[in-house]
Formats: structure tokens, C-alpha cells, sequence
């Protein structure tokens, strides 16, 4: 057996693992037919433009939470709790990022997705996915808070994001994490806020459509959420909002100078 410490660079994860000890997470599953999602991703990529399935699944999630205020909320307080409702939604996505030599994992926050268009998510994502995080000026708070010793980085961390405006600057009102791109067919994890999703592979599978079995592009979704501050039939609602809006997805698409709709409605 051997031992090492904690390297400076995965401290902040130990900090915010530390901050979110209080919440009671409760999680939910469901499957969605993503064959929607890829008609309008092969239609897309034809005119060249290219779309993800994080990408596509984020605008659905930010405009159904948008839809569910409740739920796009976070407790606040100790002794005197309260319930702090956004008037947005902010989308934190974790990032799997390589840091002077580390893989670790950043995120990035996405302002006002609701009102966001897909190439607008699309193009952020692909900023950061692409980005150098050792010096990219979003992730400068975070190497900063690395070069603190941790008896000062986790006391500041959990001030900084104790208050409901540092909260949703660092943590968002909306966590998705994606493991989609190697075989995992789901998982649940806690995002630090009271919806969180977790997007597994897309695979082919039989579903039941119009009385006959087909084959569809099927992806696990996950949804976790704090139970202190929504109950289980809110948050099924939200997860079933946000899968009808996947299974129904349509997108304008600009050809020339027209603007029309992929031709969706084919296949289901």
C-alpha cells in the first residue's frame, strides 16, 4: 500500500464535494428515443452545420426548467432556511479537462440557456472543450484557488458560494454532466444543484412504435435532485417535460435565405 496527497490540482473538487454534503439527493431514470435528436443532427451536419447530443439536450433541459420555477430554485440558510428562486437558468457542464499534467474535472457555466439558441450552446461548449484550461481566463479563479493552501481555498470556497449570487455564479441553476462518449449507459451524480443531469451513450435498441417494433437511438437519461427543496412528482414532471421535448425535437434551419424546419416528422 502506498500513500500520496491530495495534489493541489484536484482541490477544488474536494472543496465543492465538501460544500454539497448537506443536500439529499433523490434520482430519477428514464429512456428517450433520440430519433429526433439525430434527424436534426444529419440534417444539420448536411448544410454544415454541427450540433451535439450535450448540446441539443442542454437547451431542451434549460427551457424546461425555465418552465418549472420550483425546481429552478436552492436552498439557502442554516438555522433560518430559505428557498431562493432564479429568474434564469444556468447551465454548469462538467468538463473533462488535462491540467498542468492532471485530468481533472472543470466546469463551465452557460448564462440564460433558456433564451439561448443551439448554435449559441453549441459554440460555447466547443470554446471550452477546445480551450487550454491552464490559460484560458475562464479557469483563472480556479488555478488561483489551487495555489492556496487548503486550510484558506476551502473556507473561501464555501463563502464565496454560500450566498445565492455566488451560488449560481460558480454552480449554476442547472448541472449536466455527459459520460456518453465511452460505454456508459448511465449514471447520477450531484452537480452542487437542485437539478442535475447525467447524459449516458446513445445505442441502438427495440422500442414499440405505432404497435411495431423498431429500432431507435435510445440514451439514458438521468435526473438527481435535492429533495430539501423539490419533491419527487415536481422533479418526475420536469424529467418527463424534458424528454418529450427530446423525442419531439425541431430546429430552424437556415438554407440560404429561408428559414425552415428540418423534416422531422417522417419517422415516428
Amino acid at each position: 500500500m502506498s500513500l500520496r496527497p491530495l495534489t493541489s490540482r484536484r482541490r477544488h473538487t474536494y472543496y465543492f464535494l465538501r460544500t454539497i454534503r448537506g443536500f439529499s439527493p433523490v434520482f430519477l431514470d428514464t429512456d428517450v428515443d433520440m430519433t429526433r435528436v439525430q434527424d436534426v443532427r444529419g440534417a444539420a451536419a448536411q448544410s454544415g452545420r454541427r450540433y451535439s447530443a450535450v448540446a441539443v439536450t442542454i437547451l431542451a433541459a434549460a427551457r424546461a426548467l425555465a418552465a418549472h420555477p420550483r425546481a429552478n430554485a436552492a436552498l439557502h440558510g442554516g438555522l433560518r432556511p430559505r428557498i431562493e428562486s432564479y429568474d434564469g437558468v444556468d447551465v454548469k457542464v462538467a468538463l473533462d479537462k488535462n491540467l498542468d499534467g492532471e485530468r481533472v474535472v472543470l466546469s463551465a457555466v452557460l448564462r440564460d440557456a433558456h433564451v439561448s439558441d443551439l448554435d449559441g450552446i453549441q459554440e460555447q461548449l466547443a470554446h471550452y472543450r477546445a480551450g487550454d484550461a491552464t490559460t484560458m481566463p475562464e479557469f483563472a479563479p480556479v488555478r488561483r484557488l489551487h495555489r492556496l493552501p487548503a486550510w484558506l481555498g476551502s473556507p473561501l470556497f464555501a463563502r464565496t458560494v454560500r450566498p445565492p449570487a455566488g451560488r449560481r455564479r460558480l454552480m449554476g441553476t442547472l448541472a449536466v454532466s455527459s459520460l456518453g462518449h465511452r460505454p456508459v449507459n448511465g449514471f447520477h451524480s450531484v452537480g452542487g444543484t437542485t437539478i442535475t443531469l447525467g447524459l449516458g451513450r446513445i445505442t441502438d435498441q427495440p422500442v414499440v412504435r405505432d404497435g411495431r417494433v423498431v429500432v431507435a437511438p435510445v440514451m439514458r437519461l438521468n435526473l438527481a435532485f435535492d429533495h430539501r427543496v423539490v419533491d419527487g412528482a415536481e422533479a418526475a414532471d420536469l424529467l418527463a417535460d424534458i424528454k418529450a421535448a427530446l423525442e419531439n425535437f425541431q430546429l430552424p434551419v437556415v438554407h440560404g435565405a429561408d428559414d425552415h424546419r428540418l423534416p422531422l416528422g417522417g419517422r415516428r
